[in-house]
């Protein structure tokens, strides 16, 4: 009988080839069950942005989601791990307020820009799809959005415990409509699935890592940095905010991409269903969500307007990413997807 605590993972996902020093040692500390090894000052020699750090802090916020295949339990809160953890999160964070030492430190001032259509679209991943896009191009672009959609609102829920009141209440409001209000063949999540299935992908949880870049990994994340830090709740309602703001204009381009492609009533519905949703989600999260948590801590402003900034900044980069593959012909992941 297994003792409590010490449990294997046998449903996540299989871990991946490392993509440099670090990556590697947390790839074989996870493998071997023993601490990770790397040279001292190899964190702060590390690119912030770049796939060798931005893997293996994906790989360590794993171990607070499912885990992976082999991988004992209660590596979740293995201190050497942690450390390394920590040090990764301090290079990360340091290099996103680095680039955001000028954004507005107030909610309306950084919540403007989201909140209005730009004129001019030609930089938009949606908007390319749209109206141009290729079943190839949206095929990618799901394998690619599948590290946070399968696992759709998770990170979100970590805020849940530190709000109170009116914000408590807004988000769980919101939550529970991501998880489906109680039918789990309407998680998010499963949606996101369906759709994958529809586009001849893999829907397993996990899959697509290894070819998923460092600026995907990078937008995930940010999520689980905010999430597992209370210091950072502002930041995470930040993101979460933004995430709804713009959510449904996106997802209004991407179901009109699904049903030009003929990509199937799954993928289209996915989109379609947000459409809906996060027109109404979004007046709630900044109405009440927001407005509840400044009524409570109006300390965390400067918090919740750098949340934004920060998955601007991280979706622009991943969308300068994906169009500069596919404006050269070339895909966005890693490695191309095996043909449909």
């Amino acid at each position: 009988m297994t003792p409590t605590g010490s449990s294997t993972a046998t449903v996540g996902p299989a871990l991946v080839q490392g993509r440099g020093e670090l990556s590697e040692a947390v790839r074989d500390a996870l493998r071997t069950g023993l601490p990770p090894e790397y040279a001292t000052g190899s964190v702060l020699k590390a690119d912030p942005w770049g796939e060798d750090l931005q893997l293996a802090l994906y790989l360590l916020y794993e171990l607070h989601y499912r885990g992976f295949e082999g991988v004992k339990d209660e590596r979740e809160w293995d201190p050497d791990l942690l450390r390394l953890r920590q040090a990764l999160e301090t290079r990360f964070l340091h290099a996103l307020r680095t680039e955001l030492r000028d954004a507005p430190r107030s909610v309306e001032e950084a919540f403007a820009p989201p909140l209005v259509e730009p004129v001019d679209l030609t930089e938009s991943v949606s908007h390319h799809l749209e109206t141009e896009g290729e079943l190839w191009q949206l095929r990618e672009y799901a394998a690619l959005r599948s590290l946070y959609h399968l696992k759709e609102a998770d990170p979100h829920v970590w805020v849940i415990p530190r709000l109170t009141g009116r914000a408590k209440a807004a988000m769980v409001a919101i939550e529970y409509d991501e998880f489906g209000a109680g039918h789990p063949d309407r998680i998010h999540a499963r949606l996101f699935a369906d759709l994958m299935t529809d586009l001849g992908l893999d829907p397993t949880y996990g899959r697509y890592l290894d070819q998923a870049p460092a600026p995907l990994l990078a937008t995930v994340n940010l999520m689980s940095l905010f999430g597992l830090h209370r210091a950072l709740r502002g930041a995470l309602v930040g993101h979460f905010a933004c995430v709804e703001v713009t959510s449904s204009p996106g997802s209004r381009r991407l179901a009109k991409a699904m049903r030009r492609c003929e990509a199937g009533p799954a993928a289209e519905h996915f989109y379609t269903e947000h459409v809906e949703a996060d027109a109404v989600h979004e007046q709630v999260v900044r109405h009440e969500v927001i407005g509840g948590l400044l009524a409570d801590e109006p300390a965390l402003e400067p918090d919740i307007a750098f949340g934004c900034a920060a998955t601007v900044l991280l979706e622009d980069r991943l969308a300068a990413h994906i169009r500069d593959a596919w404006d050269q012909g070339r895909t966005t992941l890693r490695t191309p997807l095996p043909l449909r």
